[in-house]
């Protein structure tokens, strides 16, 4: 039995057409990375949040704003990339589980 390569699995995992596919997936990951890495301090700059001092509300805030907004960053590179219905299926996802809706949830969709 042939071994799978890093790239394979992750087809398989996710269900994707290809091995180009997945490229493009883990591209998106890497630029919507690099966006928040990017636009963070500014947005903390401009709540008058110094970035060298840890906390307790600066934690929050990261939680409240910027988590949201890398959400929102993924599926605008998803959709420069071609692969918005990929990403816009793990949103949803992602939203079931935070909401305890997920496959495991004891709740059933309305």
């Amino acid at each position: 039995m042939k071994k799978q390569s890093f790239l394979q699995k992750l087809q398989s995992k996710w269900n994707l057409k290809s091995l180009r596919q997945v490229v493009l997936v883990l591209i998106v990951f890497a630029l919507t990375g690099f966006t928040i890495l990017f636009i963070k301090k500014p947005i903390f700059d401009f709540l008058g949040i110094s970035m060298e001092r840890g906390g307790f509300w600066k934690t929050v805030l990261y939680l409240l704003l910027v988590l949201p907004l890398y959400q929102i960053i993924l599926l605008m590179w998803g959709f420069v990339f071609g692969q918005f219905d990929f990403f816009w299926e793990k949103e949803k996802q992602f939203l079931r589980r935070i909401s305890g809706r997920g496959k495991n949830s004891k709740h059933k969709p309305k």
